[in-house]
């Protein structure tokens, strides 16, 4: 369900009677107004698809998975001993990469084989400067 996005009258957005700050004002006016500040914000099906890409590398378990699968595929059994969570937890994890198209799994006899896709190797690459910048300092 993609939610819509609606004009806002054309009044001054602050309401009857109130005006915003003068930068700000000219800075809208310059820019074509709330019409042209909203052509530049991307279609709500753009946003959704985004904000389920980042909540999808948004865990600290997705992301050990993602990285322990850089190095080799694995069975179901390897991951879950690296994250040490419950089957049902796993599970769910491991389904919302595959949603993602992160990783991908193939049944091999009794085995499902994950590994990651060159699409999750982008997904962890752009998490790498961040990453970078958090080396050594206190989490919040």
């Amino acid at each position: 369900m993609k939610p819509k996005r609606k004009s806002p009258p054309q009044e001054k957005c602050c309401g009857p009677g109130k005006d915003l700050p003068d930068p700000i004002q000219k800075e809208l006016d310059n820019q074509g107004g709330m019409d042209g500040l909203l052509s530049r914000i991307p279609d709500p099906t753009v946003l959704y698809a985004s904000s389920r890409f980042h909540q999808a590398l948004a865990d600290p378990i997705r992301l050990t998975i993602m990285y322990s699968l850089l190095s080799q595929c694995l069975c179901v059994c390897v991951i879950k001993e690296v994250v040490n969570i419950a089957d049902s937890k796993l599970s769910y994890h491991l389904s919302v990469l595959k949603e993602q198209e992160f990783i991908v799994g193939e049944q091999q006899g009794n085995w499902i084989i994950y590994s990651i896709t060159d699409r999750g190797r982008l997904a962890l690459k752009s998490t790498e400067r961040l990453e970078k910048e958090t080396r050594g300092s206190v989490a919040i």
